[in-house]
């Protein structure tokens, strides 16, 4: 089954669109998937696919004979999408309001408006963090290099207390090296 399908709601006694027919069809040949299968799927444990189900984020497509949830292949993409959500920052409460947002606007457009702006602001955050951690990467670089210094300029004597104040570098040592040697 597509990913990028609408989803239609079916109102009990009206006739039903031969799409949303062809879409059940399509939805009954296709394997259908546990809660377990689902969560293996996607590195999740199947307590953290309930509570997405409890906060409305994901639904079950039907319960088999034995009351099982049963899930498409969408649950799949769902859950992956909720997942980078979270890697981009965002609490399970955000991801619902998202969710709300999307389904509060009458019109496609809006929806991906809505959707467009968040991932415009994420964008910026996220270039904004890997800046911050390529200065974290050079810092690392330059404590790694100062400390090898360490390594040869040190004799095993040298008490850890006169670090500090070493004497054998000739340059001021990175903040991560610094803050390690003072209390």
């Amino acid at each position: 089954m597509s990913s990028s399908h609408r989803h239609l709601t079916l109102i009990p006694g009206e006739p039903t669109p031969p799409e949303a027919a062809s879409r059940s069809a399509e939805a009954a040949e296709e394997e259908l998937l546990q809660v377990g299968d689902v969560a293996r799927a996607v590195g999740k444990t199947v307590r953290a696919i309930h509570l997405y189900e409890e906060l409305g984020l994901l639904k079950a497509h039907e319960r088999s004979k034995g009351r099982y949830r049963l899930f498409t292949s969408d649950a799949i993409v769902r859950v992956r999408w909720i997942g980078k959500l979270q890697s981009l920052g965002l609490s399970l409460t955000e991801i619902q309001g998202i969710d709300r947002a999307r389904s509060d606007v009458s019109s496609a457009q809006s929806a991906a408006a809505r959707l467009r702006d968040l991932y415009e602001a994420k964008v910026l955050e996220t270039r904004a963090k890997i800046d911050e951690l390529r200065a974290l990467e050079s810092e690392l670089v330059a404590s790694l290099d100062y400390l090898a210094g360490c390594h040869t300029a040190c004799e095993s004597e040298v008490k850890v207390e006169c670090c500090p104040s070493c004497e054998r570098h000739p340059e001021t040592p990175p903040e991560l090296v610094a803050g390690a040697n003072v209390h």
